[in-house]
């Protein structure tokens, strides 16, 4: 167990520089916090907490390249005494297990109050693990009744084919392979993709599959 003491150093790892600005902040006005670093993308949490080897990393899901379920699992083998805690929007079960499998000691939504931001990096370096109220519920859910509690659909703003799409995106199927699998035109197929990147404001396949996975999809 690693003891609480004045000066948690903390790294932010997010790929919004206004989230990460402004959890800055606020750690840096509470008392026994040290923001010791910023991270916008994975691969750069990694090779910074190699460097600065901070005791609690805030850790966001939704990244390009380098998720931060991938992310978590990198860093802990260059920096195993590292905390960290996932701060994301996706409360869906599968993210959870994954950030909890990958080694993260604690998960909240990004829409937490700061007082349980604090309290929550406070707790995981005591050594606790720590979950959000709406994320315990979910997990309690599905321990219960082996299924989660369905929130609303993911991607509202796709049509029913559109998700379909964007489900086999997730697990890494090719415009060949949907076509065939629908019994359409790749053309066809290739309006979806894109319909579907532009819906969802990603810039190819990669970050569609990431943010599918992330939901739950694939």
């Amino acid at each position: 167990m690693v003891e609480v003491t004045e000066g948690i150093r903390v790294l932010i790892v997010d790929d919004h520089p206004v989230f990460r600005d402004g959890m800055s902040s606020l750690l840096e006005s509470v008392a026994g916090f040290e923001v010791i670093g910023q991270a916008s993308t994975g691969e750069e949490a990694v090779e910074l907490a190699r460097q600065l080897t901070p005791d609690v990393v805030l850790m966001d899901i939704g990244m390009p390249k380098m998720n931060g379920i991938e992310a978590t699992r990198a860093l802990l083998e260059v920096c195993p005494s590292a905390r960290v805690l996932i701060l994301t929007m996706y409360e869906e079960p599968d993210s959870v297990f994954g950030a909890v499998r990958a080694g993260a000691r604690g998960y909240l939504l990004k829409d937490a109050e700061s007082d349980d931001i604090t309290r929550a990096i406070r707790a995981i370096v005591r050594g606790d693990a720590i979950f959000g109220p709406a994320v315990a519920e979910r997990l309690a859910s599905f321990f219960r009744t082996g299924s989660p509690v369905r929130g609303p659909a993911p991607f509202p703003e796709l049509t029913a084919r559109e998700t379909e799409v964007m489900d086999l995106i997730s697990r890494g199927v090719t415009n060949q392979e949907m076509a065939a699998h629908f019994g359409v035109s790749l053309k066809t197929i290739q309006n979806h993709v894109s319909n579907v990147l532009a819906k969802l404001h990603v810039v190819d396949r990669t970050q569609a599959a990431i943010r599918g996975r992330e939901a739950g999809l694939g």
